[in-house]
């Protein structure tokens, strides 16, 4: 019998390793893990599960338990994957995308999100987008027109001005700045 735990925080192949490495430690076979779920083997007893509480909180990392906290890191799973895992632009828009997806209303993913989250869906994504902008910008690899590209956005202006209302600085001001204040990516 397969049994799906969802684990909250979960945003890069580093916090998959991490947790492969509890359950290791902890002796609870599994047969997959991605970001936000482990697939186990059999049941947990509630010991294991005391452990496994215990090992993910030291760090960093929570079960969820209840249907509304599975959605809502479902949808920042999807985001943080499509925004700072994959090369592929996003070829729909976001409603449609976390609707496909999670096979649920968009109205209602957002709500939910919204209510539990105190910031909305929206608001959520420009983060990721600008907290991967300055990533991008401190490796000094690309420019910021392929930044922008990268990232979706329609023009370098709009990208600008987005960096700017999130950083209170410009995309260049960050480049100069010796203190590149990035945030955890499940700090949002």
């Amino acid at each position: 019998m397969i049994v799906k735990i969802n684990i909250k925080n979960m945003v890069c192949p580093r916090c998959i390793t991490a947790v492969e490495h509890i359950f290791k430690k902890l002796n609870i076979h599994y047969s997959s893990v991605k970001l936000g779920e482990v697939l186990v083997e059999t049941s947990l007893d509630k010991i294991q599960i005391q452990e496994l509480k215990t090992e993910l909180e030291e760090i960093g990392f929570a079960l969820i338990d209840d249907r509304k906290s599975h959605l809502i890191a479902q949808m920042k799973n999807l985001v943080i994957a499509k925004i700072h895992h994959s090369d592929k632009v996003l070829e729909v828009n976001w409603a449609t995308y976390i609707s496909e997806k999670l096979h649920l209303d968009y109205k209602y993913l957002s709500s939910l999100f919204s209510s539990e989250e105190n910031i909305t869906f929206e608001h959520y994504i420009i983060h990721q987008k600008i907290e991967r902008c300055k990533e991008l910008i401190t490796y000094d690899e690309l420019n910021l027109s392929e930044i922008a590209f990268k990232l979706n956005y329609s023009s370098v202006a709009y990208l600008s001005t987005q960096f700017k209302k999130v950083t209170n600085m410009t995309p260049s001001q960050f480049k100069k700045s010796k203190y590149k204040n990035r945030k955890p990516l499940d700090e949002f």
